[in-house]
């Protein structure tokens, strides 16, 4: 019986080492690909978004891009623009021809894609799954589970680990899975200011809603 707990206890303790292991290397690995995107003066990524509910049978694919310059941004997907200085952001909703026009949020609460980039240092514990998807493609996947209850219940990431760049990433809700694949991703290109900020005149017959 002794000889039983004691070589249990060995085990369980190789194991816990391997997965700590693991976890290293996966935060590793996930801040040196976040410490490289971080120091592109510029991106321009296009990308297509799916949307499953298997309970609901809904299976929705759709294709966007986004240009990113420091904290202003542009987003184009599913009938929507949504472009931002920095301190302003203006949302055209094509279906309705109206322009929002808000605040961009400033402090812990803002939503940027400087912020999504470095949130993962703090909010999550990182570790290695298996996804037989991306091992086909030769990708390590990287599981984020947040730290604190939030709306999403975990993510997953997938890693091209020799050019250390995210090649797909999707996020549970519930029984929603939102998964995006980056097709195509231009680094250091250039990018004109024009993209971040709204002018009427290119939507001459837009409703202006400002809610700041």
């Amino acid at each position: 019986m002794k000889t039983k707990f004691l070589f249990a206890i060995v085990v369980l303790l190789s194991v816990v080492g391997v997965q700590a292991m693991a976890q290293k290397k996966a935060e590793e690995l996930l801040r040196e690909v976040i410490d490289k995107t971080r120091a592109f003066r510029s991106m321009e990524v296009y990308f297509t978004y799916r949307m499953v509910n298997d309970d609901a049978a809904i299976d929705e694919i759709k294709e966007g891009k986004i240009f990113i310059k420091g904290e202003a941004y542009k987003l184009i997907v599913a009938g929507q623009s949504v472009m931002s200085d920095g301190k302003t952001v203006w949302t055209y909703l094509a279906d309705s021809d109206e322009v929002m026009i808000s605040d961009a949020e400033e402090g812990e609460d803002a939503v940027t894609p400087g912020k999504l980039l470095t949130t993962y240092y703090n909010d999550f514990k990182a570790s290695y799954v298996n996804d037989k998807s991306n091992m086909a493609r030769g990708l390590k996947t990287v599981e984020l589970k947040p730290l604190k209850k939030g709306k999403f219940a975990k993510i997953h990431i997938g890693i091209d680990e020799r050019k250390l760049q995210i090649v797909n990433f999707s996020m549970f809700e519930g029984n929603n899975v939102f998964t995006y694949n980056i097709d195509k991703l231009i680094s250091n290109g250039t990018v004109d200011d024009k993209h971040f900020t709204f002018k009427a005149s290119d939507y001459p017959s837009a409703e202006i809603i400002d809610m700041r």
